[in-house]
């Protein structure tokens, strides 16, 4: 059963913490393979689950030692039937891929159950297309129609709510906050951001997060901004209505482009310091920001970094 699903403790003004770039972390420096980018994959195999354990758990050791609360996600970034074909896996396979990734995370919130401050269990949700690149335009039906079931395999697990991270276009994100909707299932949608501060379709924040509110009546429980350095879209954030729907952020270690980042095969990791730096102007700035996490070429070293400047 769900333990935070109908009262997120996010929505409070307390902080909390979240993870990094597991995938980056894992695959440049632990030298861990993951097929397709879908860490659910990993959890098949004893050597990739212990290590998704293992960065789980200084998250949740840094939660702790911060008292600050912890959104822990699932590895199911990926598993839903777009990838299927690419994954050699079956909608049967996908399924249960969901179950386990969050019976997985459940288990790590259990061990870590003497936090003071509460572990809310977000399920993430990949776009039907590359995050980095993109592809085709999503109509809103579309998405309802292929997010469906994998929301309907989550409504079943312990997950407290779905994260839909990485999205490229309002059409889409307004697709899956109705399936949510439909489902009764509290949902986050976080939009990547390209360097002029825009979604990959040309489209402001501004104007992306109003459109999925006023197709959804506000259904989103809040936004969050992931996939992108400050530096690509502190200049568009100002103190207004839709931008106090923004709760969260999960920044790139590294300044570049997706472009310049799909086509690199080694890691930029930025500067820690500094993204921590950068982390605390933005609360500055927007100061009913509460959740903290990184994302693309950032670790656990980052998120420490990001927390001590917070709390500084």
């Amino acid at each position: 059963m769900a333990m935070y699903r109908d009262n997120l403790p996010q929505l409070s003004d307390d902080w909390f913490l979240g993870g990094a770039g597991l995938e980056t972390d894992l695959m440049f420096n632990h030298g861990i393979e993951i097929p397709q980018f879908a860490s659910h994959t990993l959890l098949s195999d004893p050597v990739g689950r212990e290590a998704m354990a293992a960065y789980h758990r200084g998250f949740l050791a840094l939660a702790r030692d911060m008292d600050a609360g912890f959104i822990l996600g699932s590895p199911t970034w990926k598993a839903h039937m777009h990838w299927a074909d690419d994954l050699g896996a079956s909608e049967h396979d996908l399924a249960q891929a969901n179950r386990d990734a969050v019976a997985f995370v459940a288990g790590l919130r259990r061990e870590f159950s003497d936090n003071a401050k509460a572990i809310v269990l977000s399920a993430s949700i990949a776009p039907k297309g590359d995050a980095y690149a993109l592809e085709d335009l999503i109509s809103a039906d579309d998405a309802e129609t292929y997010l469906a079931r994998q929301i309907g395999w989550l409504v079943d697990t312990e997950a407290d709510f779905v994260a839909a991270e990485t999205f490229t276009q309002s059409s889409e994100a307004i697709g899956v906050v109705r399936t949510a909707q439909a489902a009764a299932m509290p949902i986050v949608v976080s939009f990547t951001i390209e360097t002029d501060g825009n979604l990959p379709t040309g489209q402001s924040l501004r104007d992306a997060i109003t459109a999925v509110d006023d197709a959804t009546g506000s259904g989103a429980a809040y936004f969050m901004i992931n996939c992108a350095h400050p530096d690509h879209f502190s200049h568009v954030l100002e103190d207004d209505k839709w931008s106090r729907r923004i709760r969260g952020i999960m920044c790139n270690a590294s300044r570049r482009s997706h472009a310049e980042l799909n086509e690199s095969d080694i890691l930029d990791d930025g500067d820690p310091v500094e993204l921590g730096a950068q982390y605390r102007v933005l609360k500055g700035t927007m100061p009913w920001l509460n959740t903290f996490g990184a994302c693309c070429g950032a670790d656990l070293r980052h998120v420490t970094e990001i927390a001590h400047a917070l709390a500084s």
